[in-house]
């Protein structure tokens, strides 16, 4: 091929409709309107003379996040709390284990078994663990992974309610 006929190529490849296609796509739609200028390797071949051989499509750049940190320096001051699922007594029956614990002291604040996951189930344990342990408000931050329960709304206006800061992993709940 010649410089021009290169050029024509290249600056088809960069057209506003292909610019996001593959060469294997380009070439299928141009032979569709029923034109030719190249084989697919040869499109390949002056994108690479171009630097220019790389995903062509718009990608999703994620933002890095920052990993979250708790320093717990006394007890009652970061509470981490999740539900696990324990076999049960029959085939594909499973209760779940609410458990809260401290970060300091990694005690085990307060529990309790159910047959199901629900955010109101949250509310009387987080409760009595409060009140079992005498936290004021504004000292406590609260440490949960995204499961249905920890983002619930309910869970989110309790812990408000009771002056318990979220942690980062689950800050865009309130």
């Amino acid at each position: 091929m010649t410089a021009p006929q290169r050029q024509s190529v290249l600056d088809l490849l960069r057209a506003a409709r292909f610019v996001d296609q593959a060469p294997a796509e380009i070439y299928a739609t141009l032979l569709d309107e029923g034109i030719y200028h190249c084989s697919i390797r040869t499109m390949y071949r002056i994108l690479d003379q171009n630097g220019e051989v790389r995903e062509r499509r718009q990608q999703l750049r994620h933002p890095v996040y920052q990993k979250p940190v708790h320093l717990a320096e006394k007890p009652n001051e970061v509470w981490s709390w999740d539900i696990t699922k324990l076999m049960g007594p029959t085939l594909w029956s499973y209760f779940c284990l609410y458990v809260n614990l401290d970060i300091y002291s990694r005690r085990v604040v307060g529990w309790c078994v159910a047959d199901a996951e629900s955010a109101a189930l949250f509310q009387p344990l987080f409760d009595d663990a409060i009140a079992k342990h005498n936290v004021p408000p504004g000292q406590l931050t609260l440490n949960a992974d995204r499961g249905g329960p920890m983002k619930a709304k309910a869970t989110a206006l309790l812990l408000a309610d009771l002056g318990v800061t979220c942690s980062l992993t689950n800050q865009s709940v309130i």
